[in-house]
């Protein structure tokens, strides 16, 4: 299912089967709330910092943030205004391509390296239903991997495009990656260094034209995020929903922000304390929405566990240790389902 037939279908007055979730499984859009959402965090506050950067109030806003929500948005992040349009106008050009050109990119296996692909959600009795989407799916670098792959057109614009925003995002992650280790309580390059020099890094960008009728199915399922940490770029059209205390939160868009979540690696190496939580997105009826995720783990070999600092007695290892790639496999060989961290817990 391409984005042309994706925008084809929203044109027409029902929902084809294929995308209509079971009743218990549908977004239930008047329950979710706008009144209160994830944590605003401004980095350019200097009003945050007393003398010790450890203690400071900026590394105390986003500890309490990881742990109350694993979810905050950043604004006066640092990141150029142009670098974030122009990475949105390369990704939204590519979705606007003619199906003809782009769909020699296009395959259901999630273990491809590139790949244009539509994600589903696993349903009682064995059925599939698919998401009210089409992601844009390639590793950071090397970018020529991926620019070799895309017509002439906008080949070019890309590179440019994801080449500048890559350096700024990675500098962006370095930084945050360093409060959250403080936020932890542990030195300050300690989850840099254990997520290790050769990271993976993977870049989605995520098409959700308007729908036909957003009660019925997703934009996407409800899912924690993989690796260690997410830096959401979304144009301004809200989608983004967050679970908080069992109820769906929504998430605005603001004008030059980024949403930034911890995934399970980092769940994980905290020992719980702070949480990869439940997120999905959700259509709407009238505007498409446009978002570019880049995600940022440890390689295949690195072996992730509590931290030995953030254990005691009173404290427990919550998850058993395991290799990245043994957490992949298992992952990608349960497609559809929610699984992920939750299959490393030890007895608690």
């Amino acid at each position: 299912m391409s984005s042309y037939q994706l925008v084809n279908e929203s044109a027409s007055l029902s929902l084809s089967p294929k995308f209509i979730l079971p009743e218990n499984q549908r977004p239930k859009l008047s329950e979710v709330t706008s009144l209160a959402s994830i944590p605003i965090i401004d980095l350019s506050d200097h009003s945050c910092y007393d003398d010790s950067p450890s203690s400071s109030l900026l590394v105390q806003k986003i500890s309490q943030a990881c742990e109350e929500y694993g979810f905050f948005q950043i604004v006066n992040h640092g990141v150029p205004e142009q670098v974030c349009n122009k990475m949105m106008t390369a990704m939204t050009d590519f979705f606007n391509l003619p199906t003809e050109q782009k769909e020699h990119l296009s395959t259901t296996d999630l273990t491809k390296n590139i790949r244009l692909t539509n994600y589903f959600l696993q349903v009682e009795g064995g059925g599939k239903v698919k998401m009210w989407s089409e992601s844009f799916c390639h590793p950071w670098d090397p970018i020529d991997d991926v620019i070799h792959l895309l017509p002439q057109k906008i080949a070019t614009q890309y590179r440019e495009a994801f080449t500048d925003y890559a350096r700024e995002i990675g500098s962006l992650i370095r930084r945050l990656l360093s409060l959250i280790s403080m936020g932890l309580g542990i030195e300050e390059d300690y989850l840099l260094k254990i997520l290790g020099d050769q990271p993976r890094v993977r870049a989605h960008g995520n098409f959700y034209p308007p729908c036909p009728d957003p009660e019925l199915t997703l934009g996407l399922h409800e899912h924690t995020d993989i690796n260690a940490l997410t830096v959401l770029l979304q144009s301004q059209v809200s989608g983004l929903q967050v679970i908080k205390d069992g109820k769906w939160v929504a998430v605005p868009a603001i004008p030059n922000s980024f949403v930034i979540n911890l995934g399970d690696q980092i769940e994980v190496l905290s020992n719980g304390r702070f949480k990869s939580v439940h997120h999905r997105a959700v259509t709407n009826k009238v505007l498409p929405r446009v978002s570019m995720a880049m995600f940022y783990g440890p390689n295949m070999d690195t072996v992730i566990g509590p931290i030995d600092d953030l254990i005691d007695e009173e404290h427990p290892p919550r998850y058993r240790k395991y290799r990245f790639s043994e957490f992949l496999e298992k992952v990608f060989s349960q497609e559809g389902t929610k699984v992920g961290k939750e299959v490393f817990e030890l007895p608690y």
